[in-house]
């Protein structure tokens, strides 16, 4: 159909479903280190619970480190879209290698690119780029989570210095960071959301103290640890921003997450319908395959739509990011449909692989496990739909 209407072609503009040779590349780059490398290892990583360094080495190598980091500091200069399509590709491959490369970029990255003063850039993008450093990010606390404004652990100034002090929970990759983003409350009498600073903290600064590592139901590979802020001594040169007004950039540093877990979670649905597609093809039942039957045949058209439409709501989100527009209503709503869409998915292919899929024969049971953080993490389920509705109807 040839688009005359003026209004209907203004709907379109800015859409275009052909990733060009750029991100078309890139893709191509990113399958193929998950096919050729991470695949084979992901069921090693989640039965060790640990990421091998050498994967790790091979992200840097790729630039996958620091693909959103301009080219100035040692990166590769790309955007949300490149990030949010290498994302993909990895997830469908190892979940727990994804979410480390998505809280490296787009929880550190990108708030140390858009907050950060020109001496830190300076220092610290160069090794984020090429993975010398990993990054982390430190909201949560035991009473902190969806309600991340209500975290206590505390920074007060002694002379030059600031004095950290506290316990932060669900640190992603806290234990090999070589530099962490750190929420603390630096003044006690402020309305919750006022009083927060973000601190740039090294991972060997004295006085951080990695703590216990979670025993986790999926992403396993991934580790999650506590940090323990004991008597941690900084200057006002590592506080993100300005004193005080750390919170809105957790915010808007969220929204961009967010788009990253809407990734990985249209990643491990991917996997889910490939290997459904694989299996019902090749296991016979009453004679023929079970991808002849009718019932199989709707689960897998259900889950290709949702993970369609799932791509497409993480792609929009992406690209008006890179664009500096609002997008904090349609990242959730990416989120929100995607980890919903991955669960679902993971679902189905569990039930199409019968009792064999409920074994570690296969590994959508991995992948079933992998998915089910997708709707907790970043923001829960429930506080993206408020998210979306208060935007809505503000």
């Amino acid at each position: 159909m040839t688009v005359t209407d003026p209004a209907l072609a203004a709907t379109t503009e800015g859409l275009n479903f052909d990733l060009g040779e750029e991100l078309s590349l890139v893709r191509d780059e990113a399958k193929k280190f998950a096919d050729d490398v991470l695949l084979p290892l992901a069921t090693k990583h989640d039965r060790e619970a640990a990421i091998s360094d050498d994967v790790y080495r091979q992200i840097g190598e790729l630039g996958f480190w620091g693909l959103t980091i301009p080219e100035e500091y040692g990166g590769a200069g790309m955007n949300n879209q490149a990030l949010a399509v290498v994302l993909e590709e990895l997830n469908r491959a190892c979940a727990a290698t994804g979410v480390a490369v998505s809280v490296h970029n787009s929880l550190l990255c990108a708030p140390l690119m858009k907050f950060g003063t020109e001496a830190q850039k300076q220092y610290w993008l160069p090794k984020l780029s090429s993975g010398e450093a990993i990054g982390a990010y430190s909201l949560s606390e035991a009473g902190s989570g969806s309600d991340a404004a209500a975290l206590s652990a505390t920074a007060t100034k002694e002379g030059d210095e600031w004095v950290l002090s506290g316990t932060k929970l669900w640190v992603t990759s806290g234990d090999r960071a070589g530099l962490i983003l750190i929420y603390v409350r630096t003044d006690q009498d402020a309305p919750k959301a006022k009083g927060i600073s973000a601190f740039l903290v090294p991972g060997d600064a004295p006085g951080l103290k990695v703590g216990k590592h979670e025993k986790k139901t999926g992403i396993r590979g991934s580790a999650t640890v506590e940090l323990i802020l004991d008597n941690l001594r900084l200057k006002d040169t590592d506080i993100l921003g300005e004193v005080n007004r750390g919170f809105p950039i957790a915010m808007d540093t969220l929204a961009g997450g967010r788009i990253g877990i809407a990734s990985q979670a249209v990643g491990i649905g991917q996997a889910c319908l490939d290997a459904s597609i694989k299996y019902s093809m090749e296991r016979e039942q009453f004679g023929k395959p079970i991808g002849h039957f009718q019932a199989i045949q709707h689960k897998i058209a259900d889950m290709s739509t949702r993970l369609e439409a799932s791509r497409l709501l993480v792609q929009k989100a992406a690209w008006m990011r890179d664009r500096g527009m609002d997008c904090n209503r349609q990242a959730s709503e990416a989120k929100l449909f995607a980890s919903q869409t991955s669960n679902y998915c993971a679902d189905e292919a569990l039930q199409i692989h019968g009792g064999a899929g409920y074994t570690d024969h296969f590994h959508v049971e991995r992948l079933f496990r992998d998915a089910r953080i997708t709707e907790i993490y970043e923001g829960a389920t429930d506080i993206q739909r408020l998210v979306i509705a208060r935007a809505l109807l503000r």
